[in-house]
């Protein structure tokens, strides 16, 4: 990297990409990229001083960057017959993929990445404010904005800190690291057209698990479903929700929108452990933040403070509108287990509440491969609403559409909606609670509703 001078970015709008993109920018070098859509956060790091172009052709491409001092970074989102990307290849530039890049900056550091089908976000973000809160401090890069921070960047003090990652399984990319410390959230059927079997999926979940480096730390939920984790040269905990493991909560007791219990660790049990914010899965997730903070070397009093500190991440459990007759929370979730996950503890947290949620599925192939399952956790809304699929990098499969999953439902309540359907009827259609979930483009039609939410009652 001592040689490179600038950086540019094929899908620089990427939660990922853009992390990376502010990283290289804070180190000084000269920052551009490319993507195909204007978004709140491209229009953010345009304010960073970092050249944003949305014209794939060569002519945007800044003339100053050199093959022989320029690193370009392309993320698989980019297809390969892109303009742009053919003529950096038949230019000979320096081209690596995103996780090779994150790779390289994670592995020269002293490194916790946080894997597993879901909950990746939230572990790492909840992990990096107890380490950022307390004398350790950290980095981190994040699949999400974190709330605390206003970004998915936090920049390391000095090379001694802890540099926090999530470990993406999607195109194996999470092979690319080799942390001192890894946690391992979910291991649930996804990316078949990657792995092809479930099996091929834990297979690779267990070669990074060996990659972790000799005298490191992994901690893992307890009964994940997959065996031969320890090689013997690191240390293994296990983690759960209530179930006894080596950290594990107790006494769990809901508040207005927070939790408040005792953790059990292998060294005793903490009490009175606040976290400020809702969902029953966040109080697991927040167990295995405490966890990788305390094998970090968090003492009891960082624990308590970084957890009562955290304030979210965008679009996870996000709270986006609320008053006396309307909540309206937006999620990620983009995978079964996830929807049953954020819907369950919604429906806990809120009994008796009439439940809306407007679902976006993401890519043909994981509709394709799990609209029963999508089916059976959209049955538990009162209302289901089903939009049309986000293909991403895909293109369209035939035969596979949203009315896949509806067909599937048992819940007679479910409708279909095009896009330009879903605020006229939300604004129509008054709900106790109101979810928009999906990983495609729902955002934009989230900041919608809220907007049109505060102009109705506001």
């Amino acid at each position: 990297m001592q040689h490179i001078d600038n950086v540019y970015f094929l899908g620089i709008g990427g939660i990922g990409m853009s992390a990376l993109a502010r990283y290289f920018n804070h180190l000084g070098k000269s920052v551009a990229g490319y993507d195909l859509t204007k978004t709140s956060l491209t229009e953010k790091l345009v304010t960073e001083r970092i050249e944003v172009s949305y014209d794939e052709n060569v002519s945007s491409f800044p003339s100053r960057f050199k093959k022989g001092n320029t690193l370009i970074v392309y993320t698989p989102a980019v297809p390969l017959n892109h303009k742009g990307f053919q003529w950096l290849k038949e230019n000979d530039y320096t081209i690596y993929k995103r996780a090779q890049v994150l790779g390289m900056v994670c592995n020269s550091a002293k490194s916790i990445a946080v894997a597993g089908t879901h909950g990746k976000t939230t572990v790492s973000s909840m992990v990096s404010v107890i380490l950022k809160e307390s004398s350790l401090g950290c980095g981190a890069f994040l699949g999400g904005i974190l709330k605390n921070y206003d970004s998915n960047l936090i920049v390391p003090e000095n090379e001694k800190q802890w540099l926090v990652t999530e470990a993406d399984e999607y195109d194996r990319s999470f092979l690319n690291l080799s942390p001192n410390m890894a946690l391992v959230t979910a291991i649930d059927p996804d990316h078949l057209d990657i792995y092809g079997t479930l099996e091929e999926l834990k297979k690779s979940f267990s070669d990074f698990v060996h990659q972790i480096k000799d005298g490191g730390k992994l901690i893992v939920k307890k009964d994940i479903g997959i065996h031969n984790f320890n090689s013997g040269e690191i240390e293994v905990f296990t983690y759960s929700l209530n179930e006894e493991a080596s950290y594990y909560a107790k006494n769990i007791k809901a508040f207005g929108d927070g939790y408040n219990f005792d953790l059990a660790t292998p060294s005793g049990v903490i009490t009175n452990v606040i976290l400020n914010f809702p969902g029953i899965v966040n109080v697991e997730n927040a167990v295995a933040a405490s966890a990788l903070a305390m094998e970090a070397g968090a003492s009891v009093d960082d624990l308590r403070n970084g957890l009562s500190k955290y304030q979210g991440v965008t679009r996870r459990f996000d709270i986006r509108f609320k008053n006396e007759k309307t909540l309206f929370i937006d999620d990620y979730a983009h995978h079964p287990k996830e929807l049953e996950a954020v819907i369950s503890s919604v429906k806990k947290l809120y009994i008796g509440k009439k439940i809306t949620g407007v679902f976006q599925p993401h890519l043909f192939t994981r509709t394709r491969d799990f609209a029963d399952e999508f089916a059976e956790s959209l049955d538990l809304l009162d209302m289901p609403i089903v939009i049309p699929i986000y293909p991403a990098r895909e293109e369209p499969i035939k035969g596979v559409t949203s009315e896949m999953i509806i067909r599937k439902m048992k819940n007679k309540n479910v409708i279909f909606l095009k896009m330009n359907e879903i605020v006229p009827w939300i604004l129509e259609n008054e709900s106790d609670i109101l979810m928009t979930l999906g990983a495609g483009s729902i955002d934009n039609i989230a900041n919608e509703i809220t907007e049109e939410l505060e102009r109705k009652y506001v």
